[in-house]
């Protein structure tokens, strides 16, 4: 099939490189359209449930909203993971979900579970919503509103936080892609009603009476409307507050005809929410953060685009002085790594060029492999477009064109050295016949060498079948990575038998080898220095050997040494800074500190460009941090401006030297998307995550601070940290029931007070034009400063009277718990370790020996490791599978190949030596053992066996040549092969070293990979060159006794294979072809049809023969006559040559070419016949089948009713003539289903008569339906052109019987001499034959003119015919298509009903059996002519289709 392809490709070359530019045009449209990210989006399927209820503490938002909601969620299908935190105020609960349910049907199922979740947590709880749409990657643009200097004091932070909610964000909203745009910081602006205490006692005014006098006095209402004047006038009462003056005149009560306002007790004003959360920015204090979340799988580089379009837009409406300060963006990352892919692959695609072309030696064969190159690139950048493949790092950054073009080096080295090789041949010929010349090599030397280049790819993309079955982190990572090398390999696979051979055929030439060349400078060095090591291994077979079991031994030993990792972090350029405060630290007291923190960064560090820290929650907390909680980011500058260090671990620490002058403060280092994977991700920040599980928090608390205490001396662990779960300052009011309940009073209405005057009470909204703001009631200011307040809180009793709140409670100071984080519904507190400077592996190890030894745990208290070592193992025991599995493929792909067990693993064995250069190469440059590694090594192992397959194959190749002696065919096979194992192994590697070596941002992710393939490559192609030969020779030096067990293996496995092909066959037969295949097979099998096409290809050969020359005549002449100047008879020597007339040679061309036409009109005229015969036949089998299968029911429902009405004859039930009546009808019918079945297989027999197949032919047994009338066009017919060719063909012989009128032409040479003349004397002869008698060609022009004349008088008749034929069948089509319409109304809906009647009346007894019977026959007679018909209109549809005569 390959050697067809490549021949059509050769043969339609236009059609080629349409082709090609298709994949160029769509390659660069799909490039504009592809989602280009940083990295793979790794967030795993989870959605967050957030509920927030400013009143509740840390253990009643767990007890009464957290636990009813995972309690509600345990039970969703699909669910993995449960994970909660629950803190003053606030509850997330995150479910992780499995990838294969997608986005939007597990918050289906959540919003279904929430409803129900809802009514379990009491009123005034909170309601729990989803959090939003988004992922670790979904924080896409952060910025701050600022203002410009000197407008500084114009704008307050409630000023820019109400510029923030009410003119950017309802702008940035609705950018497709953007799922929220989160508010941070600021203070939210509310009309705030601050209640006097003292005040209200004085006038005994109730704080009740205060609620009620506010909602009453806002509102607004409509009175219908009154007509008048033909006018319809609508009532409107507009009683809403609109200014601060409208509050202040409320009236709350009258006392002796005197109002008392809202004014006399209270202080209207401007106020704000209670505050969780504040944002501060380069050491200038409080600013408002804006925070644009990009929705699950949107395209970021266009959201990212369109949100600076439409900033831009909104800058232009701010007021005077404000600005938006983008700090953190994704699209600056995005341009790095982008930069960092585009540089790797374009260096790699120039080193692999270069390679290519030195080693080739021959500039066009290197630029015809190159231009592969960018073809490839552009053919997997369209298959990513079409199966939603992002860009980004991973999915680009590991293409490796020297093992992608590996299947076009291989053909085009062979076709170069092919085309060289016939250079004094292709040098003699015309241009014509030179482009022939060389498209015949192309097409033999692209098949030839074909398959061993589609089976090296073959092997390759086998590999990565095992990371496509990754899952989890690891494989949203590294799937983008397989499926975009797999498209490029697919697109080199389908470019080398289409493309390449083209390219080749043109722009090949033969190249003149020169000693002076490079490529043969270098190849001739690289030979002399191979020959004395080859033949010194040969001798030392043992020692090669050893030193290789050494070296592998030694590579395993350094590979248990080397420590692990899961993914080299890569590097953001950013930083964040977590720093670690006080529990209970406020509001106020962090947001100086974190001020403090910027001016230090800002001051002593240049490398700084701005620092932006995120404190507490945001509006939507999909982050819940308390308020001592802080994330610093820092806007790094380039690393070209550095001055403070070189590295950014050497930066964190100098960081953290700096940041220690404040005290009480521990610092963690992240960087901004690492810190929200691993939150989102794992739940937890840090690199290492030490859970401790169990109930109590006190004993939580005091064994993760032992932990910490433990563990930091060990190497590597830095920023140790232990979660904050208790210490919480509270104000404990604890009720007296008795007091309460001897005032009349109840703890909800106390509640209800205390939250009030703290907390504040929305009374409504204030509107200002669009802006909505709250109304508020709490205590004034001074009210709010101490627990004195608190206690001194009058409280109204239901006597009129008030009562001070301390005298119903206890209050006192306590703590309570800071934060209660649960997984899957079990408390844990978390011990975060970063790791710097060592690999993670190894620290966890350390960690886990210390505490294993010195750390015990109450009954029921339990620790995991998470964080990304939780990531690392999961992957681990993935890999554990993935690459035993590669390698099991790659082993039956080489035994398939060699069809030996020993050669498959003589090639096999360079696996483990290639992994050995893999693990020295990492060891060589310091890096752990990471999941990139371990992909790497997946992918070396694939490239690692393919020299050896070139270099066994050359073995063979030699052996079958007639070489017997093993060392030298070795040595000879290995010199041979030695240019191309090189090329192979350098390309590839070299292809991998931008990669390797890179420092730009996203380096540090694809240098494991790289790294591995390089090390591996280089020892690989050591093993193949020089330890692969040992093997060889070891193995193959008088084994016969191992050939003949080969060959029994051989046996074993093709009868295992036959075994299951018979299987499949089996399933395939039980299905049967269908139409489509039988008529493939009827085209491919049919032998008058092969001698037709024979006949055809005949003709076309004959073509040339016109061309044919009567034979040259030598003579030698001898004639005493003729008689020299010497007076002695002439020795002559000549030649002579008789020709035709030159226009006969091209008349007989036109006539083998009309002879050619000709027969090729028959050929397609037989083909058609054919196929109508076909398509008859295989319908006729459909009706034959189904009349069969009609029969069969009726017979079978007869042989019921004979042998009923044989048992109503002997029950005496029924008379002798109906019992005879049954039988004779049961014999009738058995009689013709026996008949129809005969007629189905003489029908079957026709088929196969038509077909002719090789084996047992099954058909496929289909309902029968009316066939579609495809257009007929009468003058196409493939009859007529028949007809047409062959007057076209008798013109074309009357003209050559004309033209042999014309004069032969002859030609004749001498030369005569005698022994005593000295010389030669020579003359020519030139003469014409003249037809003088040409009668008899007289006769035969007149005969070709009566044969044209018969032929076109016999196309005329076929003319009439064929119309005649068609008007007739249409006719006839009329007349079914009116019966049958009848049927497909009426006929068989009455059938069926006659049937069903019959049946039932029978049963009943309202119908004796001779009606029964009658009944019967009439529905299944109006079937049976129903398929008749049916079967008549298809067979004509079918003469009309393929109309002929």
């Amino acid at each position: 099939m390959l050697s067809n392809i490549i021949q059509f490709s050769i043969k339609n070359k236009l059609i080629v490189f349409l082709l090609t530019l298709f994949i160029i045009g769509f390659g660069l449209y799909s490039l504009t359209q592809i989602p280009i990210g940083a990295v793979p989006d790794i967030t795993n399927n989870q959605v967050q449930v957030i509920t927030t209820s400013q009143n509740l503490s840390t253990q009643d938002m767990e007890q009464f909203i957290t636990y009813p909601v995972e309690l509600e969620m345990a039970n969703l299908p699909g669910v993995i993971e449960i994970r909660s935190v629950s803190k003053f105020g606030l509850s997330v609960v995150t479910i992780v979900f499995e990838d294969n349910m997608g986005t939007y049907l597990p918050r289906q199922l959540i919003s279904e579970k929430l409803i129900s979740a809802s009514e379990k947590i009491p009123a005034g709880f909170g309601t729990p919503q989803m959090g939003p749409i988004t992922t670790g990657l979904g924080e896409i643009y952060q910025y701050i509103l600022d203002t410009k200097p000197g407008y500084k004091d114009k704008y307050s932070a409630m000023d820019l936080r109400t510029i923030q909610d009410w003119v950017v964000k309802r702008q940035l909203s609705g950018i497709p892609g953007v799922v929220e745009v989160n508010t941070w910081g600021g203070y939210l602006k509310q009309y705030e009603v601050a209640i006097n205490t003292q005040k209200l006692h004085a006038m005994n005014i109730t704080t009740a009476e205060i609620f009620t006098a506010l909602e009453k006095n806002n509102s607004v209402s409509g009175g219908g409307y009154i007509e008048k004047v033909n006018q319809a006038y609508f009532i409107r009462g507009e009683g809403l507050i609109s200014s601060l003056k409208d509050i202040e005149n409320i009236v709350v009560k009258s006392t002796d005809n005197l109002p008392i306002y809202i004014k006399d007790v209270a202080n209207v004003g401007f106020g704000s929410a209670t505050r969780f959360g504040a944002i501060t920015g380069n050491g200038e204090g409080e600013k408002v953060l804006g925070q644009v979340m990009m929705l699950k799988d949107a395209n970021s580089k266009k959201v990212i685009e369109a949100v600076h379009e439409r900033i831009d837009a909104i800058s232009k409406t701010l007021p005077e002085g404000v600005f938006i300060n983008g700090f953190l963006e994704r699209s600056e990352l995005i341009g790095k790594t982008t930069f960092t892919v585009a540089e790797n692959l374009i260096l790699g695609c120039l080193i692999v060029i270069f390679v290519v072309v030195l080693l080739l030696g021959n500039l066009r064969s290197g630029l015809v492999v190159a231009s592969v190159i960018p073809l490839c690139l552009l053919f997997a950048l369209s298959m990513m477009y079409i199966f939603g493949v992002d860009a980004n790092l991973m999915s680009l950054g590991a293409i490796d064109f020297g093992i992608i073009i590996d299947g076009a080096v291989i053909i085009v080295e062979f076709i170069a050295y092919q085309i060289t090789a016939k250079k004094g041949e292709l040098q003699l010929l015309g241009a014509r016949a030179q482009q022939q010349l060389k498209n015949e090599i192309t097409f033999n030397g692209a098949s030839k060498m074909m398959n061993s280049a589609i089976f090296g790819q073959l092997i390759i993309l086998i590999v990565f079948i095992p990371i496509l079955s990754l899952s989890g982190v690891e494989g949203k990572m590294f799937k983008p990575m397989a499926l975009t090398f797999s498209f490029a390999l697919i697109g080199a696979m389908i470019l080398c038998f289409t493309y390449v051979p083209v390219a080749a055929s043109i722009f090949i030439r033969p190249s003149t080898k020169s000693s002076k060349n490079i490529s043969v400078r270098l190849m001739d060095f690289l030979n002399r220095s191979y020959d004395p090591i080859i033949r010194w291994a040969l001798k030392k077979k043992k020692v090669v050997l050893a030193i290789s079991v050494v070296l592998l031994g030694g590579s395993i030993y350094l590979f248990t040494t080397m420590g692990g990792e899961f993914v080299p972090t890569l590097d953001e350029g950013d930083f964040v800074i977590q720093p670690v405060l006080k529990t209970g630290t406020s509001l106020s007291e962090t947001v100086e500190i974190t001020t403090k923190i910027e001016r230090i960064l800002i001051d002593n560090f240049p490398e700084v460009k701005q620092v932006v820290t995120r404190i507490g929650a945001a509006e939507v907390p999909t982050d819940p941090m308390s308020m001592e909680e802080s994330d610093v980011i820092i806007i790094l500058k380039s690393k070209k401006e550095w001055v403070s260090a070189e590295t950014k671990d050497e930066l964190a620490d100098k960081f953290k030297e700096a940041l220690g002058v404040i005290p009480g403060m521990e610092v963690e280092f992240t960087q901004p998307i690492e810190m929200r994977f691993n939150e989102l991700i794992t739940g937890v920040r840090a690199d290492i995550a030490i859970k401790i599980f169990g109930e109590d928090l006190e004993i939580l608390n005091k064994k993760g601070n032992e932990i910490r205490n433990l563990i930091q001396n060990v190497e590597g662990a830095a920023d140790i940290t232990v979660e904050k779960i208790a210490g919480l300052p509270q104000m404990n009011v604890k009720f007296d029931r008795a007091k309460i309940a001897r005032y009349g009073l109840n703890i909800a209405d106390l509640n209800n007070l205390i939250s009030m005057g703290f907390a504040g009470t929305n009374l409504g909204s204030v509107f200002e034009g669009e802006k909505r703001f709250d109304l508020t009631l709490r205590l004034d200011q001074k009210s709010r400063q101490d627990i004195s307040n608190l206690k001194n809180l009058y409280v109204d009793t239901p006597s009129a009277g008030k009562i001070p709140l301390g005298e119903l409670a206890q209050i006192s100071y306590t703590t309570g718990a800071a934060k209660i984080s649960r997984d899957d519904t079990k408390r844990r507190i978390v011990v975060g370790i970063n790791v710097r400077n060592r690999d993670l592996q190894s620290v966890v190890d350390d960690i886990q020996k210390l505490i294993e030894t010195n750390v015990k745990l109450p009954t029921g208290y339990t620790i995991t490791y998470g964080g990304q070592f939780e990531n690392l193992q999961s992957a681990k025991d993935r890999l554990k599978i993935a690459v035993p599995v590669a390698l099991v493929l790659i082993l039956i792909l080489l035994y398939f190949a060699f069809s030996s067990i020993r050669e498959a693993l003589i090639i096999y064995s360079a696996i483990p030596l290639a992994a050995v250069g893999g693990i020295l190469l990492l060891f060589v440059r310091d890096m752990p053992f990471s999941i990139s590694a371990g992909v790497g090594f997946i992918a070396l192992f694939g490239i690692a066996v393919l020299n050896g397959i070139v270099l066994i194959e050359h073995f063979k190749e030699l052996k079958h040549a007639g070489m017997e002696d093993s060392d030298e065919l070795i040595i000879q096979g290995s010199k041979d092969r030695l240019r191309a194992v090189l090329l192979t192994a350098s390309a590839a590697a070299l292809g991998f070293l931008p990669m390797a070596i890179s420092t730009n941002v996203g380096a540090e992710v694809q240098r494991p990979l790289a790294t591995v393939v390089i090390g591996g490559l280089i020892t690989a192609t050591i093993l193949t060159l020089v330890v692969l030969p040992i093997l060889y020779s070891i193995f193959h030096l008088k084994d016969k006794k191992e050939t003949v067990n080969s060959k029994k293996n051989l046996k074993v496995l093709s009868l295992v294979i036959l075994f299951l092909i018979g299987i499949s066959g089996v399933q395939a037969q039980e299905e049967g072809l269908s139409f489509d295949e039988i008529h493939t097979l009827a085209l491919n099998n049919n032998s008058g049809l092969r001698a037709s096409k024979l006949k055809v290809d005949e003709s076309k050969a004959l073509i040339g023969s016109a061309f044919s020359f009567d034979k040259t005549d030598l003579y030698y002449h001898y004639d005493q006559n003729n008689i020299a100047i010497n007076n002695k008879p002439l020795e002559v020597f000549g030649v002579q040559q008789n020709f035709l007339f030159p226009t006969v040679y091209f008349a007989e061309k036109g006539v083998n070419k009309a002879n050619y036409l000709t027969e090729s009109s028959a050929h397609e005229r037989k083909k058609r016949i054919l196929e109508q015969e076909l398509a008859s036949n295989y319908h006729g089998l459909q009706y034959a089948r189904h009349k069969e299968k009609t029969y069969s029911e009726l017979n079978d429902l007869y042989e019921r009713f004979s042998y009923s009405a044989q048992r109503r004859f002997e029950l005496g039930e029924s008379n002798y003539l109906e019992k005879i009546t049954a039988q004779a009808k049961q014999k009738e019918l058995q009689i013709l289903y026996k008949k129809a079945i005969e007629d189905a297989n003489l029908a079957y027999q026709e088929l196969i008569k038509t077909v002719q197949p090789d084996s047992i032919l099954l058909v496929s047994t289909i309902p029968m339906e009316k066939l579609h009338l495809m257009d007929v066009n009468l003058e196409n017919n493939a009859g007529m052109s028949f007809f047409e060719n062959r007057t076209k063909m008798f013109q074309a012989k009357s003209t050559l019987e004309q033209q042999y009128l014309l004069p032969d032409l002859n030609f004749n040479y001498f030369q005569g001499t005698n022994s005593t003349l000295g010389e030669n004397l020579y003359g020519f002869q030139v003469g014409v034959k003249i037809p003088l008698f040409f009668s008899g060609n007289a006769s035969k022009i007149k005969a070709a003119k009566i044969a044209k004349e018969v032929s076109l008088a016999e196309a005329e008749d076929y003319t009439v015919q064929l119309r005649t034929k068609y008007q007739s069948l249409m006719g006839q089509l009329k007349k079914y298509q009116e019966v049958l319409a009848y049927y497909e109304t009426e006929g068989q809906v009455l059938a069926d009903e006659i049937i069903k009647t019959a049946t039932l009346s029978y049963q009943s007894g309202e119908i004796d059996f001779f009606q029964y019977i009658q009944s019967m026959e009439n529905g299944y007679n109006i079937t049976l002519t129903y398929l008749e018909n049916l079967n008549a209109y298809n067979q004509t549809v079918i003469a009309i289709n393929y109309l002929n005569l």
